[in-house]
């Protein structure tokens, strides 16, 4: 009753709304989100990201190696939410879509993110200390960008990383500009390096800019350190809190979005054989089948297929075959004539081999079973050809610095069986580890020689089928997976004799194991496949480099209808990307004019103003850099759309340029005006610009073959027209 007697009537609730950024925002949505079903057809790089779209509605797991998976379940949710099933086939730009497929969820997500990056920019503006006149020319640039329009309405990731980086840096300026009294501060900065996390686990390349956002903040915190007026206290426990956010927090949710992706795709799909066997055996459907009957422990007279641990040229198994190497190779070397091992990149019944207790005869597993450990020394007897495992001081046939593998027949020549081998568990636990099915990485050490069965790579000429070589190798530092094999396909044998134990090849025993491996284990496979497991890159009509994206100097063509001259190209605004690029080196120019009068003393603008030129050339030129220039390093077939990114932190820069030239620069009445003016003149060119390409941005009218040809203001653009 105490507190409702205080309490003081009427109450009152003020909102204030900001309703130019109001109508900046709904004209993106428009602009955007209209009419977003069309075309009702694949759209270039849809039909690559879809692909994993249906992976993840079917759940079916893959390996991408261009990057992490959060923008893949991003555009899985849309198509999720949409009732998508996945059974679409994409296997070609311009196919048509079912009517049972909604192609307007599809592309929802992306529309959304890119609708969202122009009230963002407004934002960011703010932040950095400019006028609602700054932050409104800068949101009008990104409004009227036919690039990022287009990109934006179709089912790719651009937009959502574009989206993804502005927040970062839009929180993060929030969070700094906020009084240190406010707790709802620290709010911000959780945003900030959950959107880091979040453009990292989209595109790789958002790593960048991430860590442009460390430096930022890292240079921040030294200020705040050097500054007496705040306490001991509060600076350890602001230091503390940035930490959290800024770094501890990306790494866990970066690690997050892995668990969801292999919590999602538990089943066997089309990349299974890039994994180890232990990360097979843990998905349904495939390897799982057969390895979840399969003893646990090797023993002596085990039958076994070893894999090599190495994924490099391709997975594959220590193979062997009724064939013998040639007496002497092409370059007039001689071999031993031996049979040949080699490794097969193919499940087949010769990849078989037989666990030998050297000191006895039996082929088959005692009961009951005598494990096989760390240290012990065996013999390998091929199943099929009942050859042993040997190697020899004979030169392999493409590796002339290592040894030969074969399997061994007596020809009755001074030529010893060498045919023991060491187990060495690189992966062991303790000294006595038993070799274990798909958990146990082993090395197989030739006694006589010291050196290692190893997986050379090189593959055979036509006398060994084109299969790859396998050898015997005495250099060898460290782990290396070429030189480790795992136990893939297991079963206790049975059978003695040659004629039953080929039937018994074909017929696996069964016993439950659980074959179960950790998160970590998992997690940590999978990054390293797709950071080094890369597919063949190959030269596209529409790649392009990076010296050609500034200037843009080329295009493309991402849709064209299969009748009539409608049609969707990547083109940006040419009158938005000559005004950025001309405000980004006036930009620099004037910076160094500035930081070359303060090295002599001279201060033309007071000190907040310079530290807000620098900030902006931190962010938004930073944000342009380094966007940009790790393509001109990167071997990999690039695109337009790569540079967009770059060009949205790019076009921050005229608004703050021509703001500060308006207010630190010019003290005229009449230059203010004339700038004003040149300024509304700019952004009326701008609009013609967006209107004029409309056409290519949304496919929609469709123009003649001569307003096509109309269309092409750079010789280099590539527009497609059909006469009639």
């Amino acid at each position: 009753m105490l507190v409702l007697c205080r309490l003081k009537f009427p109450l009152v609730v003020r909102l204030e709304v900001n309703l130019v950024l109001v109508l900046v925002t709904l004209v993106a949505f428009s602009t955007r989100l209209v009419n977003l079903s069309y075309p009702g057809a694949v759209v270039f790089d849809e039909v690559y990201y879809g692909q994993f779209v249906s992976l993840y509605i079917k759940r079916v797991f893959f390996v991408d190696d261009s990057g992490p998976p959060l923008g893949h379940m991003i555009l899985a949710l849309g198509a999720y939410l949409g009732g998508f099933d996945g059974n679409f086939l994409w296997n070609r730009i311009g196919a048509e879509y079912p009517s049972g497929v909604c192609v307007w969820s599809l592309r929802l997500v992306p529309a959304l993110c890119g609708s969202l990056c122009v009230p963002l920019a407004y934002l960011l503006l703010l932040e950095l200390q400019f006028s609602h006149y700054a932050a409104l020319g800068a949101s009008l640039l990104l409004l009227l960008e036919n690039s990022l329009i287009i990109q934006s309405r179709l089912m790719l990731l651009e937009s959502v990383l574009i989206f993804l980086l502005f927040l970062s840096f839009f929180s993060y300026l929030r969070f700094h500009n906020s009084p240190n009294s406010s707790c709802f501060r620290y709010f911000w900065l959780l945003l900030s390096g959950a959107s880091c996390a979040g453009a990292v686990g989209v595109k790789y390349m958002g790593l960048f800019s991430y860590l442009l956002l460390l430096g930022v903040a890292s240079l921040h915190t030294w200020q705040l350190i050097g500054d007496r007026t705040v306490s001991h206290v509060s600076v350890c426990v602001q230091c503390v809190c940035r930490c959290v956010c800024l770094l501890l927090v990306p790494v866990l949710l970066y690690v997050f979005w892995f668990y969801i992706h292999l919590t999602l795709l538990n089943r066997s799909g089309p990349h299974d054989q890039l994994m180890s066997s232990a990360f097979q055996a843990s998905l349904e459907g495939g390897l799982s089948r057969i390895a979840q009957g399969q003893p646990l422990e090797v023993a002596y007279g085990s039958q076994v297929t070893l894999r090599s641990v190495a994924s490099q040229p391709v997975p594959c198994w220590l193979h062997s075959h009724k064939a013998n190497y040639p007496i002497r190779y092409e370059n007039g070397r001689g071999s031993s004539h031996q049979q040949q091992v080699t490794c097969y990149p193919f499940k087949d019944v010769n990849n078989w081999w037989i666990i030998k207790d050297p000191g006895r005869q039996e082929l088959v597993v005692s009961r009951p079973p005598r494990p096989v450990r760390h240290g012990d020394v065996i013999q390998l007897l091929h199943g099929m050809t009942s050859r042993f495992l040997n190697s020899h001081d004979v030169a392999a046939p493409m590796s002339p610095y290592a040894q030969e593998i074969s399997g061994y027949i007596d020809f009755n020549v001074s030529m010893a069986v060498q045919n023991l081998w060491r187990v060495d568990i690189s992966n062991r636990e303790v000294e006595s580890e038993v070799w274990k099915t798909i958990l146990s990485e082993v090395r197989l050490v030739h006694v006589n020689t010291s050196a290692v069965l190893k997986l050379s790579g090189l593959s055979l000429p036509d006398w060994g089928f084109g299969q790859l070589e396998v050898v015997a190798d005495k250099v060898y530092k460290g782990h290396q997976s070429n030189m480790a094999w795992t136990v893939e396909e297991h079963r206790y044998g049975t059978s003695q004799e040659q004629k039953e134990r080929e039937v018994e090849l074909h017929s696996p025993t069964r016993i439950e194991v659980d074959r179960n491996i950790s998160f970590l284990t998992k997690f940590l496979e999978v990054q390293w496949k797709m950071l080094t497991v890369k597919q063949e890159e190959s030269e596209h009509k529409y790649s392009s480099s990076p010296l050609e994206w500034i200037t843009m100097e080329t295009n493309i063509a991402y849709w064209l209808h299969p009748s009539t001259n409608a049609q969707i190209h990547l083109i940006g605004n040419p009158v938005s990307w000559g005004v950025a690029n001309v405000c980004l080196s006036a930009y620099q120019l004037l910076g160094l004019f500035y930081l070359l009068r303060r090295r002599r003393g001279l201060k033309d603008i007071p000190d907040a103003v310079w530290g807000q030129f620098q900030q902006v050339w931190l962010i938004c030129v930073g944000g342009w850099a380094v966007n940009l220039l790790p393509f001109f390093l990167m071997e990999k077939t690039l695109f337009l759309y790569h540079f967009l990114p770059a060009l949205s932190f790019l076009l921050l820069v005229p608004a703050a340029l021509l703001e500060h030239v308006h207010t630190h620069l010019l003290s005229c009445p009449s230059q203010r005006t004339a700038l004003c003016v040149c300024v509304l003149a700019g952004l009326c060119s701008v609009y013609l610009s967006y209107s004029t390409f409309c056409p290519l941005t949304y496919g929609s009218p469709e123009l003649s073959a001569n307003q096509l040809k109309d269309l092409k203001w750079k010789t280099s653009w590539d527009i497609l027209y059909r006469r009639r």
